[in-house]
């Protein structure tokens, strides 16, 4: 994969993690009853009152929901082709949703034919008018310097704009900038304060990253026990470097009750999700044997769910799912 299909996966990523409708905007002193019957499920509903909201008020929020239901086919037949059409009218209108939308559109193709440079200026227009995730895609496009002229200062502008909404994923990508003085007089006390924000809101990646911060005093009193918490929230979501953190810290008693049973479980799960420790690999051959099976065997759930692509005491467990799901400890 190029660095344009990346950040293109990257954006429509965004745009299927927010879905369009989720900010509406009520007209004064009017309750907005088609997207509460959209939260509530009843997509019919939702049509019928966006419909009837149009045909009376030209209302630009209730063709942004309408171009919604007909790109995922809730309450009526899917049609891109529609989609975009409602999209280009609530656009037209001054709607960031809207041109958020109808940008991933023109960027992929979908409704018609694909047309970037149009991508692009609508992308613009939404992050002018402060759509949060906009103004982070848009970061992504001045960062990878195809669509656009490569502009990082440009890129922090915005990245900083979607940060400051809070954007867990602008969150952590500006940290990554302040840490490693990037675009941005190097700030390390900023940098964890960005990864604590982008932890606490549940970025997995950031989760690790502050841990770390957190253990070694990077920019942030040194806090052990803290660190082992966001560690252990970001093992159990999957994160192969944040399971090898863990499984160091149980194996060293450092935050956390020292268990080299949880050690060797964590550590085993870890290499089969391709991260791999050889100090842990030595623990392992010289601790107890029965400590060992019984590690291996609180690891065998989980790497069952799993499709290895490390090293797993379990060559033939079944490879049902593509990622690991959590489990208790």
């Amino acid at each position: 994969m190029n660095a344009t299909h990346r950040i293109l996966a990257t954006m429509i990523g965004a745009l299927l993690a927010t879905p369009v409708a989720a900010q509406p905007a009520i007209a004064a002193n009017e309750p907005d009853i088609a997207y509460a019957e959209y939260q509530r499920g009843r997509y019919v509903g939702a049509f019928k009152e966006a419909m009837r909201r149009v045909e009376e008020k030209n209302d630009p929020k209730s063709m942004t929901l309408l171009g919604e239901l007909y790109a995922d086919g809730l309450g009526v037949p899917n049609d891109d082709k529609k989609a975009a059409e409602w999209y280009k009218l609530a656009a037209a209108r001054g709607d960031r949703e809207a041109m958020f939308a109808l940008s991933m559109f023109k960027m992929t193709g979908r409704g018609g034919p694909a047309d970037r440079p149009e991508a692009v200026r609508l992308l613009t227009e939404a992050a002018k008018l402060g759509h949060v995730i906009g103004a982070y895609d848009l970061a992504l496009l001045y960062l990878e310097g195809q669509l656009v002229p490569r502009d990082i200062n440009r890129a922090v502008e915005l990245m900083r704009q979607s940060a400051d909404a809070g954007n867990p994923q602008a969150q952590y990508a500006l940290a990554t900038f302040y840490k490693d003085g990037r675009g941005v007089k190097k700030d390390l006390e900023e940098a964890a304060r960005l990864l604590g924000a982008a932890a606490r809101a549940g970025h997995t990646d950031a989760e690790v990253e502050y841990g770390i911060a957190l253990f070694n005093g990077t920019g942030i009193v040194k806090n052990e026990a803290a660190a082992a918490e966001y560690f252990l929230k970001a093992a159990k979501k999957g994160s192969a470097p944040g399971q090898t953190r863990l499984a160091l810290m149980y194996a060293t008693g450092r935050g956390i009750k020292a268990d080299p049973v949880e050690a060797v479980r964590w550590h085993l799960i870890a290499r089969a999700g391709g991260d791999n420790d050889p100090n842990l690999d030595d623990l392992m051959r010289s601790m107890k044997p029965a400590d060992r099976a019984m590690g291996e065997n609180k690891a065998k759930p989980w790497i069952a769910r799993m499709n290895p692509i490390g090293p797993t005491p379990f060559p033939t467990a079944p490879a049902r799912q593509t990622q690991s799901q959590p489990i208790k400890p």
